[in-house]
């Protein structure tokens, strides 16, 4: 192995031993994004070293490790096409139905997390309901919902589990303006790959994990509309419900959902629905970019 990959590899294998096990603590979705690429790229130049070493293919190393490269992003897009695959044809529904959650685990004990109520104490957004929603495998996504001081913007505080028990969290804002639109900043992280109302006006930065700036960004867009936030009447779990069935009914209309009749041969996602997802899934893994469809 000569000195200068070695004097790359030195330093990057121990960057990513550091962040991902800093990540399986903190489950960010930020720092997830250069654990993927510092994976993919130690992972093209090992295997170019290990071809060059067992000399099965006489080429330079250079053009071993843009083959391996390639290599890593075919395999991983195939995989996650099977992934969003099984999605499709699995019985968990896209859209899960969210429940009041009365078991008083809403609020993981976990201190990044508890600061994170601590401010929303400070800034006078007041607790309104827990909702749960099972999102496969006795797996649930828990969700406290918040309003500010004048009940124009509700805070949905999404805790999403990882597989290693850790958890994530996540923020989504709504206000409903005099001129019949909804606004919605979130940073979720998830693909979601369908479509929005059009009266909806949605932003999605996966980028912003910090609760204040999102808050800020999220006045400052709905002031920027020039309508006037109006004050929330329905209740969270109601809004949920029909907010559930409009998105069924929309992204069924819009093809991106299956007719009822042809999910049992092919399932609920469209082969435009898939792509969708998977493209989006791709730019979220890698770039942090959500992609935008109404």
């Amino acid at each position: 192995m000569s000195e200068e990959i070695v004097f790359f590899i030195t330093p990057a294998l121990v960057a990513l031993l550091l962040l991902y096990y800093i990540n399986q603590r903190v489950a960010s979705p930020i720092l997830a994004i250069p654990v993927r690429w510092l994976r993919w790229i130690l992972f093209a130049i090992f295997a170019a070293q290990a071809n060059e070493q067992a000399d099965f293919i006489d080429r330079p190393i250079g053009i071993m490790v843009g083959i391996f490269f390639i290599t890593w992003f075919l395999c991983e897009a195939g995989f996650n096409w099977l992934k969003v695959s099984a999605i499709s044809l699995s019985p968990l529904p896209l859209f899960p139905r969210s429940v009041i959650n009365t078991g008083g685990d809403e609020w993981p004990t976990q201190k990044r997390l508890l600061r994170v109520r601590d401010w929303l104490r400070i800034n006078q957004f007041t607790h309104q309901q827990a909702l749960k929603a099972e999102i496969g495998g006795g797996i649930w996504l828990r969700t406290s919902v918040y309003h500010n001081i004048d009940n124009t913007i509700r805070l949905h505080v999404l805790f999403i589990p990882q597989e290693n028990g850790a958890i994530t969290v996540c923020f989504s804002l709504a206000t409903l303006t005099t001129g019949t639109r909804r606004y919605v900043t979130d940073n979720l992280y998830i693909p979601f790959g369908g479509f929005y109302p059009e009266s909806w006006n949605v932003e999605r930065h996966p980028w912003r994990r910090s609760l204040p700036r999102l808050v800020a960004l999220h006045t400052k867009r709905v002031k920027k509309s020039g309508q006037s936030a109006i004050t929330w009447e329905i209740s969270p779990s109601e809004d949920s419900q029909q907010m559930q069935q409009h998105m069924e009914v929309i992204n069924l209309e819009l093809g991106y959902l299956m007719p009822h009749a042809d999910r049992e041969e092919f399932g609920k996602i469209t082969a435009e629905g898939r792509f969708r997802i998977w493209k989006e899934a791709w730019l979220l893994d890698y770039f942090g970019r959500a992609s935008r469809y109404h």
